[in-house]
């Protein structure tokens, strides 16, 4: 699958949520992992692949994860981490979000999940929600590193186009 990158209109908007999982949403997991690996990352919103359903696939070395209709539940502590995004490839920028996250929401069979995230994992389950309500990292980024990342992204834009 092609990887959606910044200034792509489908990055902005906000996922709807799933109602059944099918078949056909089974092997849009399958591919979001091939993709997510092949990248490499560590997590893959549908968003990411052009589809607008509330779904985001992560492995942070522990084994593929899947997670369909995500809820933040609660969050604490402060953690600062180089994040990047595959959205936005080649930047990283040092973003504080929560050390401690708790997600819900429905594994492969429609089933209640829930989860712990420490450290990476849960800045992964941040990210991937940020991603499925069409948000980038680049929205947490301070006034100073925006406008960095910002003209970054345009000269990387024309030089492409070039």
């Amino acid at each position: 699958m092609q990887i959606r990158t910044w200034g792509d209109p489908v990055l902005r908007q906000p996922a709807a949520p799933i109602e059944n999982i099918d078949d056909t949403l089974l092997k849009l997991v399958d591919d979001m992992l091939q993709t997510m690996y092949d990248a490499p990352g560590v997590g893959l919103a549908a968003q990411q692949v052009g589809v607008l359903q509330q779904v985001f696939v992560y492995d942070i070395g522990e084994g593929p994860g899947v997670l369909f209709n995500p809820e933040i539940v609660e969050t604490s502590g402060e953690w600062i981490y180089e994040e990047g995004c595959l959205s936005v490839p080649g930047l990283f920028f040092p973003i504080t979000r929560a050390e401690e996250v708790h997600i819900r929401g429905l594994d492969l069979d429609g089933n209640p999940v829930s989860f712990e995230g420490h450290e990476l994992l849960g800045r992964v389950f941040l990210h991937e929600t940020d991603h499925l309500h069409g948000q980038l990292l680049l929205d947490r980024l301070d006034k100073a590193t925006h406008k960095q990342a910002m003209r970054a992204l345009r000269e990387r834009a024309m030089a492409q186009n070039s």
